[in-house]
């Protein structure tokens, strides 16, 4: 194909950006991602634009632009507020904290190191980001925007290469090597599932001379996973670059993106962005000057977990309830109102820009043979460090816990991680050396998964792990099918008998048959996986599950039905106090005189525990 002249150089449009950049003066970057928005992020940036408007002594900045971001991943440790100029990060601040930077570090030239970030490991105080363990071992490609731009700014997203991607492809004009480069890429899909994504483009790119339309999945159920968030909240016109030369590569020219409600900041952003490109000219009509058009809308779902499933989002966009639908025609032929459809998620389509501009090559050199690239996980439970992270997919579990984690919280034991959400599988410590990709993780009972990673340390009991995450599926599941509807009931009341003690070994037998039929039978990818965190903790933890069965005891301690309350008669004063606390009247004796506890009326509510100034009573 011929190349064509683009009316719009994006080249000369970057030059323009950065030079508004260049006029901003000393940039302090604030994070106003969610997370740090719930921290008071908002006032924080309000206190700076007040004190810096009057800043003019600076040694090398006649102004200063504070810059709100996207969000920088390291969570746990907001607001986190970065100065470029000076290589400084600050975590934890608040309102309070403001002046005493400005007049500090920013006027006078000192940092506040109070504020600066403590490595757990050293007690060193630590000012840079990269000399951080939580950013230095990362890899950031699809997050390598976020936290270093205004979200809500176009010109800061062209300004590092924004729509330069978009802008290749169009003057090239090449559909068919835009599909090549994707599949020479090795990029699979990152919403769980790891589908080759040049092969799925491909599919859909047959079914030519009619309506097409391209999705992107960023409904992101799971409890604990923020990624998609993340890109959506913090690099926006990333992911419309990403889904328009989705659209130019199989000649679709309408899109959607898929949004669940409860990510109003994302979806405020998102259409900023929108309104933004259309009006340059890199969405919409006409695009770039060229004959190619694209327009993308937004669909908020109501958050149901089930929607995350292709074709219940579909359903849910069509304005009928979110139910999936038997797989016997497939999407590329008919999908979206019975139009060929290109279905992928929110990091996948980040992904996309960088790819066409590095090259297949660059994309390939991480990773390892089958999963190349990076992937994105939110990182949390009781590690050191949680958040937001991405690394190669050659990345071990013991790099991503010990290395990028900061290790296990208080000095305690590794157990296992949860991987994946309601539909992973459970990681112990024999896995530590793993690499963190698709066909390890198969082959050990376990996913990639959206990326949620839940590390448990010692005092987590296995059991009420698993029947946390089977409550979430039962709830979540849309009813539509026997297996899923009936079989995640079920398991979820046998594993509640379990963590109570009420449980047999013939329960136990059931519990696990459930699992293979909820399996092998359920309609749709909900209800095929709602067993896996069943399956594998049964796998490498079945000696817990007996020991709730046999001996009636919680080896974490956790399940409040199993524990027993006992008080040690040669630490006991019989003060009494115990029993004058005590709701239900299960404590009794003589004062001066050790107590007892009645463990047929204890109601396990520790009131006796947490009120014994003699800490005679001990929790077993």
């Amino acid at each position: 194909m011929e190349k064509v002249c683009l009316k719009v150089d994006i080249k000369e449009e970057r030059e323009k950006a950065n030079k508004k950049i260049c006029e901003q003066g000393l940039r302090v970057l604030v994070c106003s991602g969610t997370g740090c928005k719930a921290n008071g992020s908002d006032k924080v940036i309000e206190k700076f634009r007040q004190l810096g408007a009057n800043v003019s002594t600076l040694t090398h900045k006649d102004k200063m632009t504070v810059i709100p971001t996207g969000c920088h991943g390291f969570c746990e440790q907001g607001v986190l507020v970065i100065i470029p100029e000076f290589h400084t990060t600050y975590v934890k601040v608040k309102l309070e904290d403001v002046e005493e930077i400005v007049n500090s570090h920013l006027v006078g030239g000192k940092p506040v190191e109070r504020l600066l970030y403590t490595d757990p490991a050293s007690g060193r105080k630590i000012s840079k980001s990269d000399e951080i363990n939580f950013y230095a071992k990362q890899t950031r490609t699809a997050l390598k925007n976020c936290g270093k731009i205004d979200a809500e700014s176009i010109d800061e997203a062209v300004a590092v290469g924004g729509y330069e991607a978009l802008a290749k492809v169009l003057e090239n004009n090449d559909p068919d090597a835009v599909i090549t480069e994707i599949e020479n890429s090795g990029l699979r899909g990152r919403g769980g599932g790891g589908f080759p994504t040049g092969r799925k483009w491909r599919s859909v790119s047959r079914y030519k001379g009619g309506k097409s339309y391209v999705i992107c999945n960023g409904d992101e159920g799971d409890p604990g996973a923020f990624m998609d968030r993340s890109v959506m909240e913090g690099d926006p016109h990333k992911l419309l670059e990403g889904m328009a030369i989705a659209a130019f590569a199989i000649g679709s020219d309408e899109g959607y993106i898929y949004v669940r409600a409860e990510y109003p900041l994302a979806v405020h952003r998102l259409r900023i962005a929108i309104k933004q490109a259309e009006e340059r000219h890199y969405l919409g009509d006409n695009i770039f000057g060229t004959d190619f058009s694209f327009h993308i809308h937004i669909k908020e779902g109501a958050g149901a977990f089930v929607c995350g499933e292709s074709s219940a989002l579909i359903a849910s966009i069509e304005g009928e309830r979110g139910m999936p639908r038997p797989k016997n025609i497939h999407m590329a032929e008919r999908g979206l109102f019975q139009r060929p459809t290109l279905l992928n998620n929110v990091e996948t389509f980040a992904n996309v820009p960088l790819i066409i501009l590095n090259g297949a090559a660059w994309f390939c050199s991480m990773g390892t043979e089958k999963s190349k690239g990076t992937k994105t996980f939110a990182l949390t439970g009781e590690v050191n460090n949680t958040g937001l992270i991405e690394v190669p997919m050659n990345t071990t579990l013991r790099q991503i816990v010990f290395d990028l984690g900061g290790g296990i919280r208080n000095g305690k034991k590794f157990k296992a991680v949860q991987i994946g959400g309601p539909s992973g599988g459970c990681l112990t410590e024999e896995h530590l050396d793993l690499p963190m990709d698709y066909e390890t993780l198969k082959s050990v009972g376990a996913m990639v998964g959206s990326g949620g990673l839940v590390v448990m340390n010692e005092d987590t009991c296995i059991v009420e792990v698993a029947r946390f995450f089977m409550n979430f599926t039962r709830q979540e599941s849309c009813g539509k099918c026997t297996p899923c509807r009936e079989g995640t009931k079920n398991m979820l009341a046998i594993l509640t008998k379990i963590t109570e003690g009420k449980a047999t070994m013939e329960d136990l037998d059931t519990l696990e048959e459930l699992a293979h039929v909820v399996q092998v039978s359920s309609l749709c990818g909900l209800g095929k996986s709602a067993p896996n965190p069943v399956l594998s903790t049964l796998r490498y933890f079945k000696d817990e599950y007996i020991a709730h069965i046999k001996d009636k005891k919680c080896p974490a301690g956790v399940c409040k039905a199993l524990q027993k309350y006992v008080i040690d008669p040669e630490k006991c004063k019989g003060c009494s106090k115990c029993a004058r606390n005590c709701p239900v009247g299960a404590i009794s004796g003589e004062v001066k005189s050790p107590f007892k506890i009645d463990e047929n009326k204890c109601v396990k509510c520790g009131a006796c525990l947490s009120g014994c100034p003699f800490k005679a009573i001990d929790k077993v």
